[in-house]
């Protein structure tokens, strides 16, 4: 089975900076000829997620909230007692959203809905140079 593997480099703003790397995705789908099969988008780091949202200022706002909601950047976390910095809400935001998503590839295209975009969400307190792997494996 034919496998293709490529990395993304981006520069990200912290502080969940969410950005959208669909047509990036799509593009290296492409380039792998492969036609059936499933891709794999992978952050490095533990500090970020990969997820899907349709990709409009509304509902990125509305992600943002939820999150503030479910893991507050001024909480008490013991993460930061620990090492003595300010980050353990984006340690914890990575783990309840995971750093991957795996999508079929149809007919030589990620195949997600119209209004799903694949996206990064970078949620350190501070700027960061990520890396996302994709990897696409299936038939040609």
């Amino acid at each position: 089975m034919p496998v293709f593997q490529k990395s993304i480099r981006l520069s990200t703003r912290g502080g969940t900076d969410v950005v959208d790397l669909t047509a990036q995705v799509e593009q290296i789908v492409t380039a792998s000829e492969i036609r059936q099969g499933m891709v794999n988008i992978s952050g490095v780091g533990s500090t970020l997620a990969i997820t899907t949202i349709e990709f409009e200022p509304g509902a990125v706002s509305d992600l943002k909230r939820a999150l503030e909601q479910i893991a507050p950047a001024n909480d008490n976390y013991a993460h930061n007692a620990r090492w003595g910095d300010h980050n353990g809400y984006a340690h914890l935001r990575s783990a309840l959203m995971g750093t991957s998503k795996t999508f079929p590839v149809r007919d030589g295209s990620v195949h997600v809905g119209t209004w799903q975009q694949i996206i990064l969400c970078d949620f350190d307190d501070r700027p960061r140079q990520r890396e996302v792997v994709v990897t696409v494996y299936g038939e040609e």
